[in-house]
């Protein structure tokens, strides 16, 4: 008797401490501050708000799943689009949000402004934002920076891999090789950052340089974001934030969002890598003569062999680990959530699509965190800088 009392306890407990994350996840601001399924869908001939369970992270009805209340969707294309092209490019991702958007709008919101992003939570709509990832989008014209804020774009990232003639990359500056100026922002992407605080729209540091970065905090006089990068101590890639960097985020008053890639939040992963890609290098080789862009040629081979890259996956624990990080060095006001789904192609243990995003809330909440901890790294933060570009 005393044992299936004892069992019955557990069975309660256990049931009561998954609806408790549940309900925290449900009551909580969710926002995601990175996603490229737009680009996806356009590449691949699919539609948003169609079911793709199985082909992407992705659609309307898992990220209502996922509990997702704000998404920034990425407007992006990679160095190939040069002048004359990278603009139309963006404008026609961002034309596909708005067509997703007509035809649900119960279901989703356009936000351009914290008043309309308050009006769709308020309806229970998906707040729909959008941000630029990549300087070269705006092909050296502040019109077309312009433009997209007027379209809704609510941050531009400074730089994709590529420079851009007024700003250099992180991959640049890492690769004296790939450099051919000098590194950090000339006069005019400090004009440019400057004209972005007085727009409202937020400046975007994943991506960029190290001699950018401090650029930009010495230029800006808003809050910054950095939409999806990780801990360079935890994982020292030229992607991640360094110590120094990290505290003066926090000090600017920003918001550091993690992204769930592998590669940046396992230091063991560039390894594994290297060994997957030795395997499979004849392959390799023939695809990258298709198309130099290594990122293709890697999503086709993970995509291929499947077994092989689920065990390269992380456990889902190393992405609470940079986020503890963060919070420890940057403070709890100081951290979010960027995942880079559907622009990544293989993600931590247990994280298979946004529909799994609750369990992110599930081990903040076993990590000891509290409700209203939880609840600003999970949107809250983000929501702050936001709004504190667009007074």
């Amino acid at each position: 008797m005393k044992y299936c009392l004892l069992v019955l306890l557990i069975f309660c407990y256990t049931i009561s401490g998954a609806q408790s994350y549940k309900k925290l996840h449900r009551k909580a601001i969710v926002t995601d501050t990175h996603n490229d399924i737009l680009s996806t869908c356009i590449e691949k001939h699919y539609n948003f708000d169609d079911n793709l369970k199985g082909k992407t992270h992705s659609d309307l009805n898992r990220m209502q799943q996922g509990g997702i209340d704000v998404q920034v969707f990425s407007i992006w294309c990679d160095a190939s689009y040069g002048k004359g092209e990278a603009f139309n490019r963006a404008i026609r991702e961002i034309d596909t949000l708005y067509a997703t958007a007509s035809r649900n709008p119960a279901k989703m919101k356009i936000v351009k402004s914290y008043a309309d992003l308050q009006d769709a939570l308020k309806h229970k709509q998906l707040a729909a934002m959008m941000g630029v990832e990549g300087g070269h989008m705006m092909e050296d014209n502040m019109a077309y920076l312009d433009s997209f804020k007027n379209r809704g774009v609510c941050y531009m990232t400074l730089t994709w891999n590529n420079s851009t003639p007024w700003a250099t990359s992180a991959r640049d500056e890492s690769h004296d090789s790939l450099l051919h100026q000098p590194k950090g922002l000339n006069d005019f992407g400090r004009q440019l950052v400057k004209r972005m605080n007085d727009i409202g729209m937020m400046v975007d540091v994943s991506h960029v340089g190290e001699q950018t970065f401090w650029d930009v905090i010495k230029t800006t006089t808003k809050p910054i974001i950095a939409s999806h990068s990780d801990a360079y101590t935890l994982c020292p890639v030229p992607r991640n934030l360094k110590d120094s960097q990290i505290v003066a985020i926090a000090k600017n008053g920003g918001v550091i969002d993690v992204n769930f890639y592998p590669g940046f939040i396992d230091s063991s992963f560039d390894r594994k890598e290297r060994a997957f890609n030795a395997r499979h290098q004849n392959e390799r080789d023939s695809l990258l003569k298709l198309n130099p862009e290594t990122y293709y040629a890697s999503d086709y081979l993970y995509a291929k062999y499947k077994d092989e890259i689920q065990a390269m996956r992380p456990p889902l624990s190393m992405l609470i680990d940079h986020i503890a990080y963060l919070v420890k060095l940057a403070g709890i006001d100081h951290v979010g959530l960027g995942s880079d789904l559907d622009g990544i192609s293989i993600t931590p243990q247990q994280i298979d699509d946004i529909t799994d995003y609750p369990l992110i809330t599930k081990e903040l909440k076993k990590r000891g965190y509290k409700k209203k901890d939880i609840k600003k790294i999970l949107g809250g933060n983000f929501l702050r800088v936001y709004k504190a570009n667009n007074l």
